[in-house]
């Protein structure tokens, strides 16, 4: 676990374990595959699949550590000139509070037979193809795998206490890959422009186009031809099949209100799209008719994706949880009275008869739109779509919609309808949860825009619901 050794300034100096990963990779008519291990007995996540791996043991650098376990654990011989770095993980599992740091090496050439050389640890080992790796996994050793695929060099992958160790591709999955510099001053990495150019042909330029505020990465492609796409790397799996499968199933009904998916590589987690013409309004000065209008569009585009698809009935609900969650992330923030608030409107979500759920947009505000000179509004960015209450999908316009009647006004009668009394309940609820995990997010991250947004909707909600 990590440790704490006194320095002469600035305190103690943190320290963190160290692991190395052996990734054998092997060439088959198939694609590259890999060689994983699968523990057992009385050992960390026994019954598990993994790469061959271990701990340094002292005096020992990373190159000779992975050679020894290879050794021990597979029979291998492996040549110092033979180890290449691939990946450095930086993890955190969910039992307890310290973090470690993995680093994987890809060896493609060595000598010996692989054989499981430990059986009171391990009771399977066989070669796996990258884009179909096992399961169950460690979710440790998929995070730094995934980051392998995808041809960058590093993975953060800080679990949560009472995450599963095993690879859960849906909700629970917490990697951010992260990227590195430019290769020979190209802004895309190798394989990133390997798949944008089977796609659409060669790229004469890759502009970055990537948003601070996410883990995601956004290039901007013009090619040879002066055509122009956006290429999307997503941070998680669950992020790019989300995506994915609103542009392939829902955002085709919204025709030009909609980027159009032109390829995906989810072993990489990228997508090509089209360009569409148009601003964001984020940070823009409009006219207030030309908002008015900008909402009326927002309301037909979001009906036109919560009707793409049946509705579907929903489960019990989780809200009260993942509130409370937000709320002990958020207290220190918190002005008086909007704990008891928050806490009000969820017993009120509780009573709600259970709604229907619609496919949504998942994140619907301004930075997600584009406006272009001639009014036509479209969106962007389905990284967040779910099937949801359509409600959910207005949580965020709201906060645009304080003090401006209009444009509340004109977003409904884009929608083709009201709220009924229910779902105005419902809409005050799901702003409150939001502004609640917006405060907390701001002040993990150091983002007073996203928790000032937070704020501002309990201070609205307070006026609405103390009349």
């Amino acid at each position: 676990m990590p440790q704490s050794e006194p320095v002469a300034h600035g305190g103690p100096r943190h320290t963190v374990p160290v692991d190395v990963h052996l990734v054998l990779r092997r060439d088959s008519g198939s694609g590259p595959e890999v060689l994983l291990s699968r523990r057992s007995g009385p050992v960390y996540a026994t019954g598990l699949w993994h790469l061959p791996s271990g701990h340094l043991e002292p005096g020992e650098d990373m190159a000779e550590a992975v050679i020894r376990e290879a050794r021990e654990e597979t029979g291998v011989v492996i040549a110092a000139e033979d180890v290449a770095a691939a990946v450095t993980v930086h993890h955190r599992p969910p039992q307890g509070a310290g973090s470690r740091i993995g680093v994987l090496f890809e060896v493609r050439r060595w000598s010996g037979a692989p054989r499981v050389m430990e059986p009171d640890r391990c009771d399977g080992m066989g070669w796996y193809p990258l884009d179909g790796l096992p399961h169950p996994m460690v979710a440790y050793c998929r995070a730094g795998l995934d980051a392998y695929r995808a041809g960058l060099p590093a993975a953060v992958h800080f679990q949560q206490p009472g995450d599963p160790v095993r690879y859960v591709a849906e909700g629970a999955d917490r990697t951010r890959l992260v990227p590195g510099p430019p290769a020979d001053g190209m802004e895309l990495p190798p394989r990133l422009r390997e798949f944008a150019e089977r796609a659409v042909g060669r790229i004469a330029e890759a502009a970055d186009a990537s948003w601070a505020r996410t883990g995601s990465r956004v290039w901007r492609l013009t090619g040879s031809g002066g055509g122009i796409w956006y290429l999307k790397q997503h941070r998680g799996p669950a992020f790019h099949e989300r995506e994915v499968a609103a542009y392939r199933a829902w955002a085709p009904v919204l025709g030009r209100g909609a980027p159009r998916l032109v390829a995906a590589d989810p072993a990489a987690r990228a997508v090509v799209v089209t360009a569409l013409a148009g601003r964001s309004p984020h940070g823009a000065v409009l006219d207030a008719a030309a908002e008015v209008c900008l909402h009326r569009e927002l309301g037909r585009l979001a009906s036109a994706l919560h009707r793409s698809t049946p509705e579907r009935p929903a489960g019990p609900s989780t809200a009260a949880g993942t509130v409370k969650r937000h709320l002990e992330e958020a207290r220190p923030c918190l002005a008086a009275g909007d704990e008891e608030l928050v806490l009000g409107l969820v017993r009120t979500y509780e009573d709600l008869p259970r709604p229907v759920l619609v496919p949504t947009h998942g994140d619907l505000q301004y930075r997600n739109v584009l406006l272009a000179d001639d009014g036509e509004v479209a969106l962007f960015d389905f990284e967040r779509s779910e099937y949801a209450t359509a409600t959910r999908d207005m949580v965020r316009l709201g906060d645009t919609w304080a003090g401006r009647s209009d444009l509340r006004t004109a977003f409904f009668d884009g929608y083709g309808r009201t709220l009924a009394p229910a779902e105005e309940l419902r809409l005050d609820c799901e702003a409150a949860f939001d502004a609640v995990s917006g405060i907390a997010y701001g002040a993990g991250h150091q983002d007073p825009e996203v928790a000032e947004r937070g704020h501002r909707t309990l201070s609205r909600l307070h006026a609405a619901h103390h009349r």
